[in-house]
């Protein structure tokens, strides 16, 4: 079994990380790019089915990294890439009532040693590795059989609506990056609400 990180190497690489982004950010690290892609998220299907109980998401999203994001992925910073889910209650005389929501975190992560993409579920700790960039977003596009909300908790007679986003959190770097990011489109990656009938 190979040793864990000490603590003063997971800080100095948090701060490699960091110097990294912050030259991509201030356009630095893009010297050598010749055309700038915007990237994008899109929530292209998304339904609920019951599975014992439980409403379950099966969902298709598209993940496309922008220019700055991509260099910053293959220059060594990680990426956490959220999905958003919110389980509304329909109330037709009042604003409707948010009931639940749920945030899945995956980080990614690029490895020049093997040269392979690492995918990592910070909500549950699973962890996978692919050989291209293209796999390991095709992975996180596809969201299977993830439970929602107890049935148990919703009220029989009631209608309910779930939606889901995908977004590339920023909450994890400091404060003065995360103003830069406010003006740097690059970096607001975040599709719209896709929204559906929850199925009980």
């Amino acid at each position: 079994m190979s040793p864990k990180p000490s603590h003063t190497a997971i800080t100095a690489r948090k701060h490699a990380e960091l110097v990294l982004l912050a030259s991509f950010v201030l356009g630095t690290g893009l010297a050598q790019e010749k055309v700038e892609r915007e990237g994008y998220f899109e929530v292209r299907s998304a339904s609920t089915q019951p599975v014992d109980g439980v409403p379950t998401l099966d969902a298709r999203l598209q993940l496309v990294l922008s220019t700055e994001a991509l260099a910053a992925l293959e220059s060594g910073v990680t990426l956490t890439i959220e999905l958003q889910l919110q389980v509304i209650r329909t109330r037709r005389f009042y604003i409707d009532d948010v009931e639940a929501e749920l945030a899945v975190r995956y980080e990614l992560q690029y490895s020049p040693v093997s040269q392979r993409y690492i995918v990592r579920n910070l909500n549950s700790g699973d962890q996978d590795s692919f050989a291209t960039l293209y796999s390991a977003l095709n992975s996180l596009g596809r969201v299977q059989g993830l439970p929602v909300i107890d049935d148990a908790l919703l009220i029989d007679d009631r209608s309910y609506r779930v939606r889901l986003r995908a977004m590339l959190n920023t909450e994890r770097y400091p404060a003065a990056l995360r103003v830069l990011f406010f003006w740097r489109g690059q970096w607001q990656l975040q599709s719209e609400w896709f929204e559906w009938s929850l199925e009980r």
